[in-house]
């Protein structure tokens, strides 16, 4: 029985996510698509379903994207290559897309992670432990914990930012030597430690601004016509990019430079897709665009106050002195984006569809 029988089949049979099934209402980003792949691969095998949120919700795939060159690069992201069958096909004249798995005799492993379909979610047999064993600074796993309650229900681009900013956390918990030698709440006079808490500050910031692009990215694939617009673009540009799915996250890219210059509320008024979220007000816009400042701050002036900065900043720091930043403001920050990352993703979710990281689970 080909593929494009046994799809049929489910579906007539209204069968739903099981651990053989997986329906997804758009096309998602490559990761998402390789999660559940090797999930497949190293329990039974399975199906997954593009176009469909469920047996009865058949929608069909946009004709903008093709599902082919998401597979392709799905796979390039497993070790070693599982066994997988994909197609396109039609269903009461929607259009719909397959991949079937087979069950794999070696684990298939994503970037080093093991995931193993368990009933009707991808769970994670292989989490990295998180022991965090400084007990002067308590804090830190609380905040741990509350990151992990942002990981139900989320895109693919929120799932990367936490892990990062739970990496954040644990490098703060390892050196507190440096980082935080007599208080989280005062700032280190180690030179070492003043270097690592600017780039630790910098990770943080340039990873907001990393998710908003990959949600942008995500937006676009499962609604490429939010991605109409009259901005012209070169023919080399276009050249440049391998495939229209990489177009487009040239395009995603693109789109984030006016908030790498510290700019929120241009990137609102520049990107529908964001702005129509109706997430950052003018109170979030301030607080990030003054996370934003510190950033460049550190990067670009080993924390040392320009003009640029006294424009954002209020306090007794004045021109030419060095911008310091204790651990717990760090961490202050750190939270505060994961929040508005936060309320971002669960409306981009409800507005856009968008395809969700909502059957992982962590042994």
């Amino acid at each position: 029985m080909s593929i494009e029988d046994k799809i049929i089949k489910i579906l007539q049979e209204k069968k739903n996510n099981s651990n053989e099934i997986e329906y997804k209402a758009v096309l998602p980003p490559a990761r998402n698509i390789a999660r559940l792949i090797s999930s497949f691969a190293n329990a039974n095998g399975g199906y997954i379903i593009l176009g469909a949120l469920n047996s009865k919700e058949i929608n069909g795939l946009s004709q903008d994207f093709h599902a082919n060159s998401i597979t392709h690069k799905a796979l390039d992201l497993l070790t070693p290559s599982p066994k997988v069958e994909y197609q396109y096909l039609n269903y009461n004249n929607k259009k719909l897309y397959a991949i079937y798995t087979e069950k794999s005799n070696t684990k298939i492993n994503l970037e080093g992670k093991i995931y193993k379909r368990i009933e009707n979610k991808s769970v994670l047999t292989n989490p990295q432990k998180i022991d965090f064993t400084n007990n002067s600074y308590t804090r830190i796993k609380t905040l741990n914990d509350e990151l992990n309650n942002y990981k139900i229900n989320i895109t693919n681009s929120k799932l990367r930012l936490i892990e990062h900013y739970q990496s954040i956390l644990r490098i703060i918990d390892d050196l507190q030597h440096i980082l935080y030698p007599e208080s989280p709440k005062k700032p280190t006079s180690s030179q070492e430690g003043k270097i690592l808490t600017r780039i630790l500050y910098s990770s943080f910031a340039d990873n907001f601004e990393t998710y908003l692009s990959e949600l942008l990215y995500e937006i676009f694939l499962a609604n490429p016509s939010t991605l109409k617009s009259k901005q012209e673009v070169t023919v080399e540009e276009v050249l440049n990019c391998s495939d229209l799915q990489d177009f487009i996250k040239y395009c995603a890219n693109q789109k984030i430079g006016k908030l790498q210059k510290g700019s929120v509320k241009n990137f609102i008024k520049d990107n529908k897709q964001i702005r129509d979220l109706n997430v950052i007000d003018r109170t979030k816009e301030k607080e990030i665009e003054l996370i934003l400042q510190i950033r460049h701050l550190f990067t670009h002036r080993n924390g040392i106050i320009d003009e640029k900065f006294l424009k954002y900043y209020r306090g007794q720091l004045k021109l030419n002195d060095e911008y310091q930043i204790p651990i717990d403001s760090l961490c202050d920050s750190l939270i505060l984006l994961s929040k508005i990352v936060d309320e971002i993703d669960k409306s981009a979710i409800t507005k856009y569809k968008l395809a969700t990281e909502s059957n992982i689970e962590f042994e």
